[in-house]
């Protein structure tokens, strides 16, 4: 470097030759990748320009260096790190026995739901056709909880979490946002499947047969609770406007017995009543999937995506209040 540098001073140095030399190096060095980078700066003429391009290269090379080599010691430090981890998450607990109170609560409510049987609401059009025990026969053969019946069983608690309630488990925190999202999804269908639940009682088997009804169905009802969050007795009483329309014309299109203004006075009423968060149709849907999750098709159809993005993940870090 000395003698560059002094052959620099006395305005010696040969820059081209230096270039040519430096970029043969690097074409030797670097992955594949960078080949392409290199060979275009053999074709740059400008010195300053050749240069800012190979130290922008060189940076490049230099990530590659440090990527591969971690990627060759990831199997030992994943060994290492889990290790590390453990002891110290165990050192925490032991200054802090209270520091997983929240996930403790969280579980512990989860295996009792498990062993309650679900609510039943009489009112429900069309209750009886839901497929499950009764709660006597789920009373006399309960069945053996296991840690995934119980994981399943939590994280549908926490897709109906209260915002207000703080005692959210620690060792979700980084994972609410995501968990939040999913509460929308699940409140937005829970609405459209208890639109869809009221309206075939009242239109029929025959109507309600016809995938093409159902799909308009949908995306009415879809396009009208945009405002819901904010506004669900308006945003319920246009639904209910719509769907009796759509009910009545459909069923006109076909020559069905069109309903008659009792059963058309019902239906807004019933579809009206969804705004309300006790309605017992909500309820009914909300709590069924949840006294299902120790099926073992269910959990995975909910949970299944979910728990392949967990498997992956680096090992969880304690929440530190």
């Amino acid at each position: 470097m000395d003698f560059l540098k002094q052959k620099a001073e006395h305005e010696a140095l040969d820059v081209p030759y230096l270039s040519k030399y430096i970029l043969n190096m690097m074409t030797l060095l670097c992955a594949p990748v960078r080949d392409e980078a290199v060979q275009k700066l053999e074709n740059v003429t400008d010195p300053v320009q050749l240069l800012r391009g190979i130290f922008q290269v060189l940076g490049l090379m230099k990530m590659d260096m440090v990527n591969y080599t971690i990627q060759s010691l990831q199997p030992h430090l994943q060994e290492h790190s889990i290790q590390y981890e453990r002891a110290k998450f165990q050192e925490l607990l032991d200054e802090q026995p209270s520091l997983l109170n929240h996930t403790t609560k969280w579980l512990t409510k989860a295996a009792a739901d498990l062993t309650m049987p679900p609510p039943t609401c009489p009112d429900t059009p069309d209750s009886s056709s839901v497929a499950g025990p009764s709660p006597n026969e789920a009373a006399n053969n309960p069945e053996p909880l296991s840690p995934s019946m119980v994981l399943s069983q939590g994280f549908l608690n926490l897709l109906l979490w209260d915002p207000e309630n703080e005692e959210f488990p620690e060792t979700l925190l980084m994972d609410r946002t995501r968990l939040q999202e999913l509460e929308s999804q699940l409140h937005q269908l829970t609405i459209l499947a208890s639109v869809l639940l009221v309206a075939s009682s009242f239109s029929g088997s025959v109507l309600f047969g016809s995938p093409q009804f159902v799909d308009k169905l949908k995306r009415v009802t879809k396009s009208l609770m945009e405002d819901f969050n904010s506004r669900p007795e308006e945003a319920m009483l246009t639904v209910s406007e719509q769907v009796s329309q759509e009910i009545h014309q459909s069923l006109k299109n076909m020559g069905l017995a069109a309903l008659s203004s009792d059963n058309t006075a019902s239906l807004i009423g019933q579809l009206q009543n969804i705004a309300k968060k006790e309605n017992c149709v909500r309820s009914v849907i909300v709590s069924f999937p949840a006294h299902r999750s120790a099926d073992p098709f269910v959990s995975q159809m909910l949970f299944g995506s979910w728990c392949a993005e967990v498997s992956v993940r680096p090992p969880w870090r304690p929440y530190s209040h």
